[in-house]
């Protein structure tokens, strides 16, 4: 279909040809590295952001970050753990 034809379409529920184009949500990649970056743990953050399980750890990864501590590969694996299953990380420590 070329460009004119796409601007002389009516709408299919009303038949008006004065259409606008809409742009639907759009999601983008943020890195881990670019939300740890961006992340401040004196700033107040949104529910949505506690329900992030992405985020899960991140205090402890900026603050060893600020520190040079590397927490090292048991962390990482531990924090994935619990991002993927936190039930998971529960049971393990009883």
């Amino acid at each position: 279909m070329s460009k004119e034809e796409e601007t002389n379409l009516p709408c299919p529920g009303c038949g008006n040809r004065d259409l606008k184009r809409l742009i639907s949500r759009v999601a983008y990649h943020v890195s881990e590295g670019e939300r740890l970056e961006a992340f401040d743990p004196n700033k107040s953050q949104s529910d949505s952001f506690y329900k992030d399980s992405r985020n899960i750890g991140l205090a402890a990864k900026k603050r060893a970050q600020q520190m040079g501590a590397d927490l090292g590969s048991g962390f990482e694996a531990k924090l994935e753990k619990l991002r993927t299953d936190p039930g998971s990380v529960l049971m393990d420590s009883e």
